[in-house]
């Protein structure tokens, strides 16, 4: 799939609804290169192109993480809405303004499937699924495939989107009592669940398809890229990954061990977690070993946790992702992306992903790395900015809506000098120090 737009609104610190872009723009930018390299143009019947790339940037608090959020809630709800029923608790108003703390949140996204412009979206609150609609356009008109409000599926195209309209007839004799479609699950959701709801199932499969998560890393990145190395390209994959940002390493495994297999020192802790869960998986990299001749005729092995840096763990932690990502054309969303990467490092993956080689991925990411805002590597409208209002609300635009910013400027020191917003307004540190004794 490839993302258009994702709006939402109503959600945490963004009060009114906002708007990600990730269609070209008809602009120029400094070389002719980056606009032919950072942009997927469309095929087909598709009247659009696609960005590569998205950077979101701001203050620290002032939503960026938010934007990621609100994609994982949006995903979660839609695959988990049917069994779980309290998925909803992830619709979490902006609760700053009594205009909007009891009125639902609001999601939608514009993207295209085998070259088909969808747009599905919702509105809900913590209880009820209040309003949904899917639209398609398979040829040069944008049509109601069905619009939902509350319970009532108010309009249904039989035509192109007949799955919805075998649903309704099985719930037509006994719509009160049959809890298959329920005030908080989503109409497209349950359709999903059923045979005939091939449509539904394939829009929610590429939902799922998008990759959301943290630059800071977690222990389902780790394990996810444990278990790829028993893949053998995924795993000449990271390890090359691993070799071009210069880490060092020669090989990483995974070998199996239980608390037997755990030397007599070992911390009492870690020896509970392996007799709880009698055999783990313990990642072992491997690095060359020279002697006094600075000759290398053999390795030495380390714990891969223990041993290597949190940078190093996170770019093999990023590695299995990213293939996937580029191999199977799928969006992936970083949030902290530049978190402990060295600039030079976080600039050669933006690079991987706007380059002649990514023909269908799109990555968006937050970043402080003011590195990335170049006119050498960036356009204008790949840079997305976060700022807060005095009332406490967000609000995203991008650089594109500034008029009069030539090709050839410098991004990064127009924003650090604030031409651009979205940047913290420091106090005077320096009465932070107390010079005068607390006697």
């Amino acid at each position: 799939m490839k993302i258009q737009e994702f709006s939402f609104g109503n959600f945490k610190s963004f009060k009114d609804i906002q708007t990600l872009n990730l269609s070209a723009a008809k602009v120029k930018s400094k070389k002719e290169s980056i606009d032919r390299n950072n942009v997927i143009e469309g095929k087909n019947n598709e009247d659009i192109s696609f960005l590569k790339s998205k950077a979101i940037y701001g203050a620290n608090a002032s939503g960026k993480s938010n934007i990621i959020k609100a994609f994982v809630s949006f995903i979660r709800i839609v695959r988990t809405s049917v069994k779980d029923e309290k998925v909803l608790n992830f619709t979490e108003p902006f609760k700053l303004s009594t205009e909007t703390e009891n009125e639902p949140t609001f999601f939608q996204i514009i993207f295209w499937y085998k070259n088909t412009k969808y747009r599905y979206g919702f509105e809900a609150d913590d209880e009820n699924i209040t309003a949904e609609w899917l639209y398609g356009k398979p040829k040069d008109r944008e049509l109601p495939f069905f619009i939902r409000d509350n319970q009532e599926i108010i309009e249904l195209d039989k035509t192109n989107y007949s799955e919805g309209n075998k649903l309704l007839s099985l719930l037509d004799d006994d719509t009160d009592e049959n809890e298959i479609f329920r005030n908080n699950s989503l109409f497209l959701s349950t359709l999903a669940t059923f045979g005939f709801g091939k449509l539904s199932k394939q829009l929610i499969d590429s939902f799922a398809s998008i990759f959301v998560i943290s630059g800071l890393g977690h222990q389902g990145m780790y394990r996810y890229a444990g278990d790829s190395l028993n893949d053998n390209k995924k795993k000449e994959y990271i390890l090359d990954f691993l070799k071009y940002g210069d880490i060092g390493i020669e090989d990483v495994n995974a070998i199996e061990i239980s608390s037997d297999d755990l030397p007599k020192d070992v911390d009492e802790e870690i020896r509970k977690d392996f007799d709880n869960k009698k055999k783990r998986k313990l990642l072992i990299s491997t690095r060359k070993k020279y002697d006094k001749n600075l000759v290398s005729n053999e390795t030495e092995s380390f714990a891969f946790g223990d041993h290597e840096s949190e940078g190093t763990q996170k770019l093999f932690e990023l590695s299995p992702f990213i293939y996937d990502a580029l191999k199977s054309k799928r969006p992936i969303i970083i949030d902290e992306f530049d978190a402990r990467f060295h600039p030079l490092l976080t600039r050669r993956i933006l690079e991987l992903f706007n380059s002649v080689e990514n023909t269908g991925s799109q990555l968006i990411f937050t970043t402080h790395d003011t590195n990335l805002l170049s006119s050498d590597l960036l356009r204008r409208d790949q840079i997305e900015f976060v700022e807060k209002d005095k009332y406490g609300a967000s609000h995203l635009y991008s650089l594109i809506q500034f008029k009069g910013i030539r090709n050839t400027a410098s991004f990064e020191k127009d924003y650090i000098q604030g031409k651009y917003g979205a940047i913290p307004f420091l106090g005077d540190f320096s009465k932070l120090i107390n010079t005068e004794d607390d006697a």
